[in-house]
């Protein structure tokens, strides 16, 4: 039985076993010991890790067809025992309560199995119970137990074990996403029960002024007030929030100080920097022509010397978390302008569209590459600043339309190639606008959002001066890429995981 004592414990119960082993491994690498139940079990014993079974430590099967498996105050004392509290050690110690120091969930995909067109039976199979009070309880006691509250947090673990960064600051912000995917948990729970689905995915309809052109009716679904404050301008077009939406998607993916510009729901300029006026203008070089009449986003409050050099050009849309007075002054002189305070809320799981005679449903694509996700694949190392960049491009690149090729230097968008029928168009044109900004490719890094079937686009890479590539892999035909880096000293990382967006 996992102990008070000795190794730190990590309770590990998910749905989705995506990305589950590059975060065991870290966990076990920082002496974590692991327990877990189920599938969960199974399938990290199958990766080759010694595994505590839940049951072992309760004492008690999984029963009523797995119902209840966690559910057992060993589990739960071992959760909410505070440490700092000699009652609590009191009592755990009297009824031999382990410290579950960690806590890492994926719950039942509910939202998915309803979009499935799944029987009422089966949906309701879908209410995860155990998983819930797991979030529940761990965040509560977050400065004992750190909850990792699903899949899509597990990139963001995974750096902090390594860089030692657990610190009290980030145990509550993790726990405070855990009470956000909570709260949506209940809430897609209550809305199907009491028959209020549908009304729940669509929500509330606004009108628009038009649609996507001006001969075409448009409404948005939902409520705006939750996603922002909006502090000036002109309402809201249907196009502003197709690229206000693509904005939000993109700029989550950075943690640095960053600032994007985005055109037609694509990126045109994109830096991070020590702070936001180098991230802007940094940003703007990428390329000054796409910029005019864009949206600009920025994770970090825009400030004043900020605010004075975006006046300079003309854009439809400016999001942040924040502005100084002074800012706000210089960007209100637009009459039409919008300025927009960008909150922190919880993004849908799912993605819809109309198709044919239907709506087509999927999972949105949670996955960021990350350095732990990395397979090097030629003789040629990549350095650690060219890794940074590579993961940087390819964050850009699972934000882009396909086909797409992103160039990227110094944290740095230099050029994409957007929406092209061949990856080798996409390429063409990510280097010739990079050419025409006047941006030197030599050491510039690539980023593809699927796989190369022919050596082609490393050739054309190597010509002008591109020593470092991301791509998926998974080729037949990847070894003709890898030979050509290989004899021409590039460098060549796989993912293994495909980015389209169409």
């Amino acid at each position: 039985m996992a102990q008070a004592s000795g190794a730190p414990t990590a309770l590990l119960s998910v749905f989705y076993k995506d990305g589950l082993d590059t975060l065991a491994q870290c966990l076990v690498d920082q002496g974590y010991k692991l327990l877990s139940t189920g599938g969960t079990r199974k399938h990290l014993e199958d990766l080759g890790h010694e595994v505590e079974a839940v049951e072992d430590l309760t004492s008690y099967p999984s029963i009523l067809g797995g119902r209840v498996k966690t559910l057992h105050p060993k589990v739960f004392g071992g959760i909410l025992g505070r440490r700092s509290l000699e009652k609590d050690q009191e009592e755990m110690a009297e009824f031999g309560l382990p410290s579950i120091d960690v806590v890492v969930v994926d719950l039942y995909p509910f939202e998915e199995t309803i979009a499935s067109g799944a029987s009422h039976e089966e949906i309701i199979e879908k209410i995860d119970i155990g998983g819930i009070s797991l979030i529940r309880a761990a965040a509560k006691n977050y400065k004992d137990s750190w909850i990792i509250p699903s899949r899509e947090y597990y990139g963001q673990a995974i750096e902090v074990l390594k860089s030692n960064g657990l610190n009290e600051a980030v145990r509550k912000n993790f726990a405070a996403a855990a009470f956000r995917i909570s709260s949506a948990y209940d809430t897609h729970i209550q809305a199907y029960l009491s028959g209020q689905y549908q009304n729940l995915i669509l929500g509330e309809e606004n009108g628009l002024r038009y649609g996507e052109n001006p001969h075409q009716k448009g409404s948005f679904f939902g409520d705006m007030n939750e996603v922002f404050e909006k502090l000036h301008g002109k309402a809201l077009s249907y196009n502003n929030l197709l690229d206000a939406d693509a904005a939000v998607n993109l700029i989550r993916e950075f943690n640095e100080t960053t600032v994007a510009v985005l055109k037609h729901n694509n990126a045109c300029g994109l830096a991070s920097r020590d702070n936001v006026l180098e991230s802007w203008k940094d940003a703007l070089a990428g390329d000054p022509v796409s910029a005019f009449g864009g949206v600009l986003i920025s994770n970090r409050e825009i400030d004043a010397a900020t605010a004075e050099e975006m006046h300079k050009i003309f854009f439809e849309i400016v999001m942040a978390p924040s502005y100084s007075a002074e800012a706000l002054e210089i960007l209100q002189q637009k009459k039409n302008r919008i300025i927009l305070i960008l909150k922190d809320f919880e993004m849908p799981k799912m993605q819809y569209r109309t198709l044919l005679n239907g709506i087509l449903a999927q999972e949105k694509d949670h996955h960021t590459d990350a350095a732990s996700d990395l397979k090097i694949a030629t003789k040629a190392q990549p350095s650690d600043a060219e890794i940074e960049d590579l993961l940087f491009a390819s964050k850009i690149c699972k934000h882009t339309k396909s086909n797409t090729i992103i160039l990227a230097k110094n944290k740095q968008l230099i050029a994409g190639g957007t929406g092209q029928t061949s990856r080798v168009d996409a390429l063409r044109q990510s280097i010739s606008k990079a050419k025409a900004f006047k941006f030197d490719l030599e050491g510039a890094v690539m980023a593809s959002d699927a796989f190369f079937p022919f050596p082609d686009c490393v050739e054309i890479a190597h010509d002008d001066g591109i020593k470092a590539v991301i791509q998926p892999g998974g080729s037949i035909k990847d070894q003709l890429s890898i030979d050509y880096c290989d004899a021409n000293n590039m460098k060549m990382v796989f993912t293994g995981i495909r980015h389209f967006k169409h």
